[in-house]
């Protein structure tokens, strides 16, 4: 519901995660197998001896230097700015506002109720259920809509259809009250602290 790069962020970690992978079974081919030790020397020789061939042939006139390193620095900086890139589209469609209207009365004027308040009501509403171990609650901005995004975790044997139910009630309380109909998701999650804390029974 958010403007995370879903797709990139898995092409990402599946390009991370084949290269760890690749190196793994360099090592431990390296480590079992003799032949290959005896190539990955052969051609780590070989691949250090033309790197240090390219940084003689492309030193400054009269000077030690190469200009090789100019260039390693900018593709550093370059990968420095991509990923402060990355890392700003993270979660990108948090808004404050959650209701923008136009006063249509007989004081001109603009509508605006604060997505704090939706999501402290919710909140509070959700604090006080014996049968949840956690709760969030997020407002954001889906196309142009502003919406809400809940996160519930609730004990072991708890039905995830009761808890729907109840949030969905929520709401509607919370949509009396502002006047609109917001969008939700509600995201019912698992985890290991739910399957390893005794449940309680609700009443």
């Amino acid at each position: 519901m958010n403007g995370t790069p879903r797709l990139l962020n898995r092409i990402l970690i599946g390009i991370l995660g084949l290269k760890l992978l690749a190196i793994g079974v360099l090592l431990a081919l390296l480590a079992t197998v003799p032949a290959v030790g005896t190539w990955w020397h052969g051609w780590s020789g070989a691949a250090w001896s033309a790197m240090q061939g390219a940084f003689d042939r492309t030193r400054f006139p009269g000077r030690s230097e190469s200009w090789l390193w100019i260039v390693a620095a900018a593709v550093l900086v370059l990968l420095i700015v991509l990923m402060i890139a990355w890392v700003a589209q993270q979660g990108k469609g948090r808004v404050s506002v959650l209701v923008a209207d136009d006063d249509d009365g007989d004081v001109p004027g603009d509508v605006r109720i604060g997505g704090m308040l939706a999501e402290q009501a919710l909140r509070s509403a959700l604090a006080e259920r014996t049968d949840l171990m956690g709760s969030a609650v997020w407002t954001y901005e889906v196309k142009g809509t502003p919406g809400l995004r809940v996160r519930i975790e609730p004990r072991q044997g708890v039905a995830p259809h009761a808890l729907a139910d109840d949030v969905g009630r929520l709401v509607e309380a919370l949509d009396a009250v502002t006047g609109k109909r917001t969008p939700v998701l509600l995201h019912i999650a698992s985890g290991t602290r739910a399957r390893f804390t005794r449940a309680e029974r609700v009443r």
